[in-house]
């Protein structure tokens, strides 16, 4: 039996008026992001399979759209388990509820029993900490703890609005956590945010596991990870039923062996004492003379250098190499940092040489105004090869 499926959004008070109905099994499925990949023939209603909660479309960061299917007990059992191990109370989202990882921000609160403060328009420091200062509340005597999620992006610029401004000082402070998912965060921010006294804990998921479900490396209760021919699956109660209307993708993405169903996460990793540790994605890997380069590893390398916390590595073709690989960084990132593109080249190859050898070493770098973003928050990679097409 399906259910229908009704979009909603972008507005996160129009999407959390429409999942309270959800969550309570009185709504119909939300449809969000993109227009579902999947279209009914003959201009019929859109529908989702029965217990479904939410079809989150989005094109990734690769540019493949993709339409995910979640159901209610998934987005519940990840919301539990959250509060499980991080505690609850109220939240503040400062993410598109549009994507996983805002609309779990809201799933949480509604099941604490707390309305969700909103960050509503673009994001900054000042409304920020504005927002933050507002949540204060207690019950019976107790204070209320507060939670957030963010983007790494949006980490490193409270953490430099930090440094002159005591209200945004304050907010960052004010959280019992502040999950941090979207892409690896670098050591160098770790340490920035730990020594601005920001609770974070490290996320990893996505839309296919009803968001964040490794938490610091361990997996949430009812969650289950393995390592297989050294690709990260996950399994358990949060995974999504697969991609609408598309079975061969789904078959291909999500695996079902001796009883226990898999998704395949495309990342590369290992499991050391319990703690899963990810390397970078399996497919993002150039030849270059001959030699297989991982391109997340050379960008976690770039990222811990000054004014390169935020650059992305993208795949170029070379001439003499056959493949090489080029950072791509804000302008005013560097300028910040005192640094011009043949000085940063010059640190991150000595950098990336010493870690990883040096084939492993960045051709060029190359300035843009502004690198391209997803709505997720993370950099739109597509985007940033056809600029360097160009």
């Amino acid at each position: 039996m399906a259910v229908d499926l009704v979009p909603v959004g972008p507005e996160p008070r129009d999407v959390l008026r429409a999942l309270r109905r959800t969550l309570d099994g009185a709504g119909p499925a939300l449809a969000l992001g993109a227009a579902p990949v999947a279209r009914p023939a003959g201009g019929a209603p859109r529908s989702a399979p029965a217990g479904t909660a939410a079809v989150v479309t989005t094109s990734g960061s690769t540019g493949v759209p993709k339409s995910v299917v979640i159901s209610r007990s998934a987005l519940i059992a990840s919301a539990t388990a959250t509060a499980e191990r991080i505690g609850e109370g109220r939240w503040l989202l400062a993410l598109s509820p549009t994507y996983v990882a805002g609309l779990q921000v809201l799933v949480r609160g509604l099941l604490a029993g707390h309305e969700p403060a909103v960050l509503s328009g673009s994001f900054s420091p000042a409304a920020f900490a504005a927002v933050t200062a507002s949540m204060r509340s207690s019950i019976g005597g107790r204070a209320v703890p507060a939670y957030t999620s963010l983007v790494p992006a949006q980490l490193s610029a409270l953490l430099d609005a930090a440094q002159t401004d005591a209200a945004v000082a304050a907010s960052l402070r004010a959280y019992e956590a502040i999950l941090v998912g979207g892409q690896a965060l670098p050591a160098a921010q770790r340490e920035r945010a730990h020594a601005a006294g920001a609770r974070i804990v490290r996320t990893y998921g996505s839309t296919e596991t009803s968001g964040g479900c490794v938490y610091d490396g361990r997996p949430l209760s009812g969650v289950s990870v393995r390592v297989s021919a050294g690709e990260v699956q996950l399994g358990g109660v949060t995974l999504a039923e697969g991609y609408l209307g598309e079975d061969e993708r789904t078959a291909e993405v999500f695996l079902t062996e001796e009883g226990t169903r898999w998704y395949r996460t495309g990342d590369a990793g290992e499991v050391r004492d319990g703690v899963l540790q990810v390397t970078g994605r399996i497919d993002n890997v150039i030849v270059s003379g001959g030699v297989n380069v991982s391109l997340d590893r050379v960008e976690s390398v770039v990222r811990e250098l000054p004014g390169l916390h935020a650059a992305v590595v993208s795949p170029v073709v070379d001439e003499r190499w056959g493949e090489a690989s080029v950072v791509v960084v804000e302008a005013a990132a560097l300028s910040d940092a005192g640094l011009d593109s043949d000085a940063a080249l010059v640190a991150l190859r000595g950098a990336v040489a010493e870690r990883l050898g040096r084939p492993a070493r960045p051709a060029r770098v190359v300035e843009v105004e502004a690198l391209p973003m997803l709505a997720s928050g993370k950099p739109d990679r597509s985007a940033v090869r056809r600029m360097l097409a160009i």
